[in-house]
Order: structure tokens, then C-alpha cells, then sequence
């Protein structure tokens, strides 16, 4: 889950963002201030958009929102008072993990991308990296979706060249780590390092 407010660019919005799906895939349904964005598909719901928010939420960030238990359940009376049935869950898990690269292979469509195997700690997750250095056993960062990259950048479930990627392998630059260094690469970390701690402490 992420929560984004740009009052200036996009108005007195509260966009809540639960899961990606195809554009084509969407619908909307909107009960006084509050919209339900949800899959034509499935009918599970993917984002709430609530209009107004200043009338409910005192926001004072601009752009990706600091999830906390207190908003958390704000949004949820406000959705809960629409009469929708849906209720948010927070999620505090470090999005900014160490990894473990137990696999790799080469991309079956792209001669510079690798297919990755990172155990994640109690989860394995398929990434896809471009990173001329990556290899099998590396201890390595990996920005788990949902994570908000320092350049504002959301790691959302992606499809690289017909593969599927949950989650991106960073460098140090990508992480705005003081002296990273410009060439291309991602950051390997020491041997030491434990699979599934938060990178950012």
C-alpha cells in the first residue's frame, strides 16, 4: 500500500494505491467523497481515491505519504462511513531488505538482463536486473515493491522483456549512498551481511 497527496499538482486528493493492474482492467465506483478503483475481473479492490481530504486528514507532506497507525485507521472510517466494506491494512515491514542472490540465469529475450532468484528472508522473490556485476551468491540490496526509491521512484511488480520482476537489486547510487560510485553496478555487501534486515536501520 502506498498513500500519495499533491494538493498543488493533482488537487485535495488522497490517492491510496493497494495493487497494480492493467488500465483496461479498471473500474470505478464513487460514494460521496470517496472512489473505488477495482478490477473488472476480479471485483477486488486495487486504490481508493478520496476527494476532499483536507476535510479529514491534516497532510502536511507533499508526494508519498508516511504510512502510520494513525492515518491508517482515519482512512478507514472514512471508507468504512462511504459503506464500503474494505479495510486497509498497514504494512511496516522494511521495504529495504538484504537479499541473497541464490540463482541466476540469463534472460531468454535480452542479451544484458539476468533473471535472479534473491532470497529475501522466508520469501524468494524473481527479480530482474540489468546489472553487469550481479551474480549467484552475492549478498546484495533489494527494494521490495511498494518501496519509494530516494528519486521518488515506486517499485511497483513489473515485466521485463515477457518476464516477471518483483522488486529491484540497487545500486549505491540508486540508494543516494554518500560516495556511491557513478559507474554501473549494484552495491554487493559483505558475507556478514543477514539475509532479510532492513538495509536502512
Amino acid at each position: 500500500m502506498n498513500i500519495f497527496y499533491n494538493r498543488e499538482g493533482i488537487g485535495d486528493t488522497l490517492l491510496i494505491t493497494l495493487k497494480q493492474i492493467p488500465t483496461e482492467d479498471r473500474q470505478v465506483e464513487r460514494k460521496g467523497n470517496v472512489a473505488r478503483i477495482f478490477s473488472s475481473n476480479t471485483n477486488e479492490t486495487v486504490a481508493f481515491n478520496i476527494f476532499e481530504a483536507s476535510t479529514y486528514f491534516d497532510i502536511q507532506e507533499q508526494g508519498v505519504v508516511t504510512l502510520s497507525e494513525e492515518l491508517v485507521n482515519s482512512v478507514n472510517d472514512v471508507i468504512a462511513k462511504a459503506e464500503y466494506s474494505d479495510q486497509l491494512e498497514l504494512d511496516l515491514s522494511p521495504k529495504f531488505v538484504i537479499g541473497y542472490v541464490a540463482e541466476k540465469e540469463k534472460h531468454p529475450n535480452a542479451d544484458k538482463l539476468n533473471v535472479c532468484q534473491v532470497d529475501v528472508g522466508g520469501q524468494t522473490l524473481q527479480i530482474v536486473c540489468g546489472a553487469p556485476n550481479v551474480d549467484k551468491g552475492q549478498k546484495v540490496v533489494v527494494a521490495k515493491v511498494g518501496a519509494v526509491m530516494p528519486s521518488g521512484l515506486l517499485i511497483k511488480d513489473a515485466q521485463l522483456r515477457g518476464v516477471d520482476s518483483f522488486g529491484m537489486i540497487c545500486s549505491a547510487r540508486e540508494l543516494d549512498l554518500p560516495n556511491a560510485p557513478q559507474e554501473k553496478g549494484i552495491l554487493v555487501l559483505d558475507a556478514d551481511a543477514e539475509i532479510g534486515s532492513a538495509f536502512f536501520k
